[in-house]
């Protein structure tokens, strides 16, 4: 191999600064936090969204958001695959939650081990806001094309 193609560990792995390892621990709390509470929701019944969709009553289709809120919650509860998983009620929000899950898991090994991962780094230097905002379009487009077309195989 020549030497461009080696992988240098140093670039990959370094010690986590005291300051990286806080706001990892506060980043895998927040997650935690987070799927926590709707968890709690979800086990009481309470709804945030009392009054239902207008644009679904409206119109007899779901919109971008309609069901995120029941895929979040059985995201939370554990039923994320199956007939009516996470991922079958809206796969827009299940996909996030996923990434959540996976940002949670390495906020928490920088917290407890401090091993910092430098393609973290490189992801925040080379990717733009605008890329992240576009990312989230297409994949809430995705999602509402999905439901929509199951709601439309439904009639």
């Amino acid at each position: 191999m020549q030497s461009s193609q080696h992988l240098n560990k140093s670039e990959f792995f370094r010690r986590a600064s005291r300051r990286q390892r806080i706001r990892a621990a506060l980043v895998f709390v927040s997650v935690v936090a987070f799927f926590g509470l709707l968890r709690l929701a979800a086990h009481y019944k309470i709804s945030l969204s009392p009054y239902g969709c207008g644009f679904e009553k409206k119109y007899g289709l779901p919109c971008p958001t309609c069901r995120m809120t029941t895929s979040v919650y059985k995201f939370a509860q554990g039923e994320v695959f199956g007939h009516k998983g996470a991922f079958y009620t809206q796969p827009a929000i299940a996909f996030l939650c996923s990434v959540m899950v996976f940002v949670a898991f390495l906020a928490f090994f920088i917290a407890v081990f401090g091993v910092y991962f430098g393609f973290i780094n490189r992801f925040f230097i080379e990717v733009k806001i605008k890329h992240i905002i576009l990312a989230l379009i297409v994949i809430v487009a995705a999602g509402w094309a999905v439901t929509l077309a199951r709601t439309i195989a439904a009639r």
